[in-house]
């Protein structure tokens, strides 16, 4: 007979385990605010749709994408809504994207009982039309393989989803003969983006290839995979990262934080400074908001299968991640 909860003082370890697995379904029965996650979404859906609009207008007529004539969007929306239609193979190839990754993360949750919340988007008029999506897990998660398992689930589902659109944006994008004006931004190209345009533009010159507005949510896809996979206390990386290494993960996301802030740093100092500062403020907000890490209660080492599945997480992001996303035209 257990008191307050727990189990007897002579429970075997399979009996500790098992009693902690049916507290934690106890506990898994998420309250979720329907009204706000649409709400976030649709919104979210109008912020990236008004980003998609200028990029398609922009990569039809031929021209560089304007980052004012972006946010000008919101105002134009009032007089000609119709302006939006063209922005919606952008965001719905995004918003697809990050709906993957989020809702690999919330089915993995719900498969083990954990109380998770659906995906909440963040809306804003950044340069891509929102800060992304996330979710919340409410209970404890006491076992590695747990913890691993949702931890992977949300950067394979995205990535699996973006390979499709981003094969396509690509075949529908064109090589063109300007240049960039100085001051404007570049977009960086990661290992798997340079790969397939190799592939599909063969005899041709990639390093002027206008991105098909599908082609750039993927882009879009690909950083945030690689942001998500960073080995950093939080991140999907750094739940990653403590299913192989336990406790010293502490010690590996302070030591990757430093390694970013370094990073930012040196990019300051050449044509990358928005890349630089990005990677400032990224380290910062994970020094401070992302280091801590739930205590594991199971500590039993990861099956084979799942350390594999950790490599295959290691080779995501060397294909998605660059020093540089994104950077301005040198003079």
């Amino acid at each position: 007979m257990s008191t307050n909860g727990y189990p007897p003082a002579a429970a075997t370890t399979s009996q500790f385990r098992e009693h902690a697995f049916e507290a934690l379904r106890e506990q898994a029965r998420p309250r979720h605010r329907y009204w706000l996650h649409a709400l976030l979404f649709l919104l979210t859906i109008l912020t990236t749709t008004v980003v998609g609009a200028e990029l398609s207008n922009s990569f039809y007529d031929g021209r560089p994408f304007d980052l004012n004539k972006d946010f000008e969007g919101y105002t134009r929306i009032w007089h000609n809504p119709l302006y939006l239609i063209d922005g919606l193979p952008f965001s719905l190839t995004l918003l697809l994207i990050l709906l993957a990754h989020e809702m690999g993360h919330y089915l993995a949750g719900r498969y083990y009982g954990v109380n998770v919340t659906l995906p909440f988007f963040i809306p804003a008029p950044t340069l891509i039309g929102t800060l992304g999506a996330f979710i919340r897990i409410r209970s404890p998660i006491i076992a590695r393989r747990i913890l691993f398992d949702i931890g992977i689930a949300g950067p394979i589902a995205g990535f699996i989803t973006l390979l499709v659109p981003l094969v396509v944006g690509i075949s529908l994008s064109k090589p063109v003969a300007w240049t960039v004006p100085r001051g404007d931004l570049i977009f960086g190209t990661p290992p798997i983006l340079r790969a397939l345009e190799w592939m599909i533009f063969r005899h041709t010159d990639t390093s002027h290839l206008y991105l098909h507005p599908v082609a750039r949510a993927a882009w879009v896809g690909l950083l945030a995979t690689a942001l998500n996979l960073l080995p950093i206390g939080q991140l999907d990386g750094g739940h990653i990262l403590y299913s192989f290494v336990g406790e010293r993960t502490k010690f590996l996301s302070r030591l990757f934080v430093v390694a970013l802030a370094v990073l930012g740093v040196t990019l300051l100092f050449t044509s990358a400074y928005p890349a630089g500062i990005m990677w400032l403020l990224w380290s910062v907000v994970m020094f401070f908001l992302g280091m801590r890490h739930p205590v594991i209660v199971d500590p039993t080492p990861l099956s084979p299968v799942r350390r594999w599945l950790g490599l295959a997480a290691l080779i995501i992001f060397l294909l998605t991640f660059t020093l540089a996303p994104v950077q301005t035209a040198a003079s």
